[in-house]
């Protein structure tokens, strides 16, 4: 007799039952789905005790009739698909017809079902993979299935399940899961009686992400399509104060996967602005061509592969990378304690500064209400124009070379091919001063900027050096008597082994026996002071830096650290042309809010803040 016997039925059902049914939640989100497909508009969730004692999911889809809910129980049996190769082209979340046969297996099942327009419906009882009643029944068009005692015919299993609240928490995060995918349709999730979620239908993703999270005026838009690829959603901007880590929310086609290529496009965007570790709050959906992707890899539907893979990380790279560069600037929200209170309010003397106009910079003049200036209104007329290049050596406006103003210069340039530059993040900022030589005060037309020195110029010459390489290696300058330094035998071996990286910025470093090396040219930008701190930094950054990592972010952490070392520092006083300079050339940078280490380059008091505390408004 042979070794190999076919299991019965039971056992079988059990085993498959351990592919699909890991916990509740995925108990959860194989029924949530069966009811999307059918089309459903409201889903109701009810579970006790975390989902160990009962599970229950009622939607108000197309409904079943006798002999379909007798067939759905049978495993591999779908209305999914028909053919072989409909799995080249599935656009439906379900699709194997192993869910419902694989619970009952493990459970006390019920179904209740009834087709639009029917009567009457059906009740299906299924007690560890035995049918046990098959009866006519009542109830609402749709679907109800109860799923009671999960694993309870496998202690094995069971006990490997965690605690009521984790178990309960995990469902919570599903089912979130499902109604950020399906804004137009209602969910409700109600656990040991307690409501934990409701969400009628909406009709926009940013809809349901407001119900979900609230008002969320921190995450970004993300839009793009590009090689029959379309992707859209919001991600976390740079400058966020929070926790760097947030939820991480992903969508092919409208189904939750967990996807490789498309998390290592995520950190790649993110890592292009800041070097800071982060796992970054997204929410994120893809749409590909169904041909164009394999939903059939994994058990549970958790993963997908995608034909064109480079074509996907490059998209989603591009389209995260766009949206933080566009990311905004922390606002300051003032606070002003009431030391009168109930002081009076003055009152406007009638007749006077009614009805005038009163021009100012930041606007333009308005030809009906202001006459046309005069020789006595130059002041004035100067004050209304368009903001313009401004000029360190006095107080007003200046124009650009050409007698044309600094806008209209750059335009004309751009128009006769002379110049491309990047599209600007931030205003023309126009600065005042400086606060304990530390932060740069400037203003725009918005409001008032404080802008940390060091934090910016080190942005822009992080930029710079970046863009300095991918051209040709830095400027170095050699040391008429070269420094040795003794490290950590660790810190050593980083800095020797990646000589050949730091020659491109202008370091020429080589062992000198032990644990000492020989640096005899550093970069052109770093100074001769800042030389001995700068390494030191690098080699123990590069030590702990991962030895699986490309060259590119070796390259990235030897740039932010060069660049940190060469800025301006805190307490140091900087002449008015100099800080033009730095906000001129901040402004130019790609990625302006945020410096290579993930801190925020600037804060804001908008001009509704300001208006708002001193009662203008």
């Amino acid at each position: 007799m042979g070794r190999i016997t076919r299991l019965p039925d039971d056992l079988a059902n059990q085993i498959a039952a351990g592919e699909v049914v890991e916990r509740p939640a995925s108990v959860i989100k194989e029924l949530v789905e069966n009811a999307i497909d059918a089309e459903a508009t409201r889903i109701t969730i009810t579970t006790e005790y975390g989902g160990k004692k009962l599970i229950r999911v009622e939607d108000d889809g197309v409904g079943m009739d006798p002999d379909d809910a007798r067939l759905c129980l049978e495993r591999h049996a779908t209305s999914k698909i028909r053919r072989a190769d409909d799995l080249g082209a599935i656009v439906t979340l379900g699709f194997r017809g192993e869910a419902l046969p694989s619970m009952a297996s493990v459970s006390h099942f019920r179904l209740r079902t009834r087709p639009r327009g029917s009567p009457s419906g059906t009740e299906i009882r299924v007690n560890a993979g035995v049918l046990e009643s098959v009866v006519e029944a009542g109830g609402p068009e749709g679907t109800l299935v109860e799923v009671a005692d999960l694993f309870y015919n496998l202690p094995a299993r069971r006990k490997f399940l965690k605690s009521d609240g984790a178990e309960s928490a995990q469902i919570s995060k599903t089912v979130t899961q499902l109604a950020l995918c399906y804004p137009r349709v209602g969910f409700v999730l109600t656990n040991a009686g307690r409501k934990v979620l409701s969400c009628p239908p909406v009709t926009s993703v940013s809809d349901r992400l407001y119900q979900l999270y609230g008002d969320r005026p921190d995450l970004l838009p993300v839009e793009r399509e590009s090689g029959g690829i379309r992707i859209h959603g919001f991600v976390a901007a740079l400058a966020e104060h929070g926790p760097t880590r947030g939820p991480q929310h992903v969508f092919v086609n409208r189904r939750i996967v967990k996807d490789k290529t498309i998390a290592h496009a995520i950190f790649d965007a993110y890592s292009v602005a800041s070097n800071k570790e982060r796992s970054p709050e997204v929410h994120l959906f893809l749409e590909v061509p169904p041909d164009r992707i394999d939903v059939n890899v994994h058990p549970t539907k958790a993963e997908v592969r995608f034909k064109e893979q480079s074509l996907v990380h490059e998209i989603v790279r591009r389209a995260v990378g766009d949206a933080l560069g566009r990311s905004g600037v922390p606002e300051l929200v003032l606070r002003t304690s009431d030391v009168l209170p109930g002081r009076p309010i003055a009152q406007t003397i009638p007749g006077v500064l009614g009805g005038g106009y009163y021009p100012n910079r930041w606007t333009t003049p308005i030809p009906s209400a202001a006459p046309a200036p005069t020789s006595t209104d130059a002041p004035a007329a100067a004050w209304r124009s368009e903001p313009v290049a401004y000029d360190p050596s006095g107080t007003a406006p200046r124009a650009a070379a050409g007698g044309l103003p600094a806008d209209t210069a750059v335009a004309a340039a751009i128009e006769s091919g002379q110049a491309t530059p990047a599209t600007p993040t931030l205003r023309p900022l126009i600065p005042l001063g400086q606060f304990r030589d530390t932060f740069i005060i400037a203003i725009d037309d918005e409001g008032i900027a404080i802008i940390d020195q060091h934090v910016a110029h080190e942005r822009v010459l992080f930029e710079r050096v970046m863009q300095r390489l991918t051209e040709r290696p830095l400027e170095s300058q050699g040391l008429l008597v070269p420094i040795l330094l003794e490290l950590a035998p660790a810190e050593h071996q980083a800095l020797v082994e990646r000589a050949a990286a730091l020659s491109r910025f202008g370091f020429e470093v080589e062992d000198f026996g032990g644990d000492a090396i020989r640096v005899s040219a550093i970069p052109a930008i770093l100074p001769r002071e800042e030389c001995d701190a700068a390494l030191r930094a690098l080699a123990t950054d590069l030590e702990g830096l991962d030895r699986g990592l490309g060259i590119e972010e070796g390259l990235k952490r030897i740039a932010a650290l060069t660049a940190c070392h060469a800025a301006v520092k805190a307490n140091y006083p900087l002449t008015m042309e100099k800080m033009t300079h730095i906000l001129e050339e901040l402004r130019a940078t790609a990625y302006s809010t945020v410096c290579p280490h993930g801190r925020p380059v600037m804060l804001r008091i908008t001009r509704r803040e300001l208006e708002k505390n001193f009662e203008r408004i």
